[in-house]
């Protein structure tokens, strides 16, 4: 069977900690990630009209899906997890019970797999979602925001294969489509 790919990467700068991490990882501190999505299309299937004629899907609609659900929500911001209570009273406005402002975060988590927000101590951005923010985590997760959009700006054609996220220049986690593996 033929298989096309194609593989766009975009970079954010974020700050997360893995709170039961046995070592340094536990502190505050961020990284410059690199996040590539790879698609494909099986069975020679290429677009046959239109302007993405040829292609597995426009590298720009890739590149549009990318920053408005990943960088849009997370660069430059924290990435935590709902049960990093600690870290989450940090962030909380002062004018608000943090009771009542983290039950509002846990609602969105819940319903949604995550809860972005800027009503935060100093209106810093934070994006909490229900797992640790490890390179694993977090590739599954922006896997699971991207395959719909992805599938619908392509007309059906990509299918979303692979999110690859580097958490540093040597060390990165690949987050596997389940649907597709051998």
């Amino acid at each position: 069977m033929e298989t096309y790919t194609v593989t766009r990467q975009i970079g954010i700068d974020a700050g997360h900690r893995v709170m039961t991490h046995g070592s340094k990882c536990r502190h505050l501190h961020g990284h410059r990630y690199q996040i590539e999505a790879t698609c494909s299309a099986r069975n020679a299937k290429l677009h046959r009209t239109g302007e993405q004629t040829d292609m597995v899907i426009d590298f720009s609609f890739l590149k549009d899906e990318m920053l408005h659900h990943i960088d849009a929500p997370c660069d430059h911001g924290l990435i935590a997890t709902i049960a990093d209570v600690e870290l989450l009273q940090m962030f909380c406005p002062t004018h608000e019970e943090f009771a009542d402002w983290v039950s509002h975060i846990q609602s969105e988590v819940q319903a949604r797999g995550y809860c972005e927000t800027t009503n935060t101590q100093l209106s810093s951005k934070l994006y909490v979602i229900q797992h640790q923010p490890t390179a694993e985590c977090l590739a599954a997760h922006w896997f699971h925001r991207l395959v719909q959009p992805i599938h619908e700006r392509s007309d059906g054609i990509a299918v979303l294969t692979r999110i690859r996220v580097w958490e540093t220049p040597n060390c990165y986690s690949d987050y596997i489509n389940p649907d597709i593996q051998s």
